[in-house]
């Protein structure tokens, strides 16, 4: 695929040769200061690779770096400039940015069109500017931008009060800071790994079409997701998902369902929400996956980085518990999918295999005194059945003859060379938890109830019901 414009405008964003700071302070906690932090800690470790230049007429250096009065100042090589100052003086120093030719501004500053007509004609304003010299800009009023494997970072959280997650394979795309920065915080802690998250916050300039866009011709990327309030030129939004959808799935959570949702939307980052039933339409028509809330969001997003799709629709379940056999059953009629009929030779396969007291069938329960070759034997069963297009397999890592060691690398090799998607269930606490990270850092996505798991499971089958009606029409 030929790489559009887009790609080449929004490139400097996550990885810039040279970032000015301005704002940037010593004063510590401050958001310049935070910023300034980010990426000098990041150059000391090897990660940020370009050059950084603060901006404060007050100070000569801030930590051994050089800093310069104005924009007017800094050296050539500048080509992203990340602005945290007070909102009535963001026009007159795009003025400078314009004059010095740098291309890319972060604009963290809040203060603009959230807040009303005064806030809305400051935004035309530097609209204007950047529109008349070529300038891409994203917010005002966001977290801007964090890519973990070129170190930019302009989350003005400081490391002790936010983790930042490891590099991964999804975009995270979000129109509020403060949620973008709460699930980099989660991500992290959930092992999640994000390869590029943008909050644009009242996006004036670069929205989510843009962002779709270049995430599609982004080799790293394996799965976009949004997280909106209102969108504002819908068209562009709707042609943009059209080309995108086909190539790589896009999650949206959208907020503002509600009227009372709708009129914070609009406080929050001046958007206009719409009625969500049209939201609801245009998913559908662009084969964009809405999801319920976060946890669902990141839910299927990790089933889309790990797994391959399904063939169809069908689900094959495997367990050592009974109960939570039939609550995969519950969540797989609740979910839209169908439970597999598993076909004669597997039902031979698995009972000349068993022991008298395990059940096969669908769900199959390998019960309580399973080890990891039965199941094994039940996996295998259920990959060689032409019946089965997907498999959920539950395991409870507290049995007493079960060796997790063991369980886990059949399960990894199985989710590696079988084409059918496998996604585990692991119920417990913290040993459960335990295992289940090292299950999940060998390729195999990890859920802590059924029903999540399988929701994640219908994510794939309506994504890959997509691809199928996209590519017969």
């Amino acid at each position: 695929m030929e790489k559009p414009k887009i790609v080449e405008e929004l490139e400097p964003f996550f990885n810039p040769k040279g970032v000015a700071i301005i704002g940037a302070t010593n004063k510590k906690g401050k958001v310049g200061n935070v910023i300034f932090e980010n990426f000098k800690v990041n150059k000391e470790r090897g990660i940020f690779k370009g050059e950084i230049y603060p901006v404060n007429p007050k100070l000569a250096e801030i930590d051994g770096i050089k800093c310069y009065p104005n924009v007017k100042s800094l050296p050539d090589g500048v080509d992203l400039a990340v602005i945290s100052i007070p909102a009535p003086f963001v026009p007159n120093v795009m003025k400078e940015i314009a004059e010095k030719g740098i291309k890319r501004v972060v604009i963290i500053t809040g203060g603009f069109g959230e807040l009303g007509e005064e806030g809305k004609k400051l935004e035309q304003e530097i609209l204007q500017i950047a529109k008349e010299n070529g300038i891409r800009i994203i917010g005002p009023n966001c977290v801007g931008v964090y890519v973990p494997e070129t170190g930019v970072d302009t989350v003005f959280l400081p490391e002790t009060k936010m983790d930042r997650p490891t590099s991964g394979s999804i975009a995270f795309v979000s129109q509020s800071g403060a949620f973008a920065a709460a699930m980099l915080d989660w991500a992290a802690m959930a092992g999640i790994g994000i390869g590029k998250m943008v909050s644009y916050g009242n996006k004036i300039d670069v929205d989510d079409a843009d962002l779709m866009e270049y995430f599609m011709y982004d080799d790293q990327i394996k799965v976009i997701t949004l997280y909106i309030e209102g969108v504002k030129d819908g068209r562009k939004f709707i042609e943009a998902a059209k080309r995108v959808t086909p190539h790589k799935p896009v999650i949206a959570l959208k907020s503002g369902r509600t009227e009372y949702g709708a009129k914070a939307a609009s406080s929050h980052t001046g958007s206009l929400a719409g009625a969500d039933v049209i939201y609801d339409a245009v998913f559908k028509q662009t084969g964009i996956l809405r999801a319920e809330d976060f946890e669902h969001m990141f839910d299927i997003a990790k089933a889309f980085a790990k797994c391959k799709l399904p063939k169809g629709d069908r689900i094959g379940i495997i367990t050592d518990g009974g109960g939570a056999g039939v609550m995969a059953s519950d969540a797989v009629a609740k979910f839209g999918l169908k439970m597999a009929n598993l076909s004669e030779e597997t039902l031979k396969y698995l009972k000349e295999n068993f022991p008298p007291h395990a059940v096969a069938g669908n769900p199959t329960d390998v019960v309580g005194d399973t080890d990891a070759q039965r199941y094994k034997v039940a996996i295998e069963g259920f990959v060689n059945d032409p019946n089965v297009d997907g498999i959920v397999i539950i395991t409870l890592f507290q049995v007493p003859l079960l060796d997790e060691m063991e369980l886990i690398e059949i399960l990894a090799d199985y989710a590696k060379k079988s084409e059918k998607p496998i996604i585990a269930v692991a119920m417990g606490g913290k040993k459960t938890e335990y295992y289940a990270k090292i299950l999940e850092d060998k390729g195999v996505p990890v859920y802590p109830t059924p029903e999540r798991g399988v929701r994640a499971m219908a994510g794939l089958v309506q994504y890959a019901k997509y691809l199928e009606k996209v590519e017969g029409e």
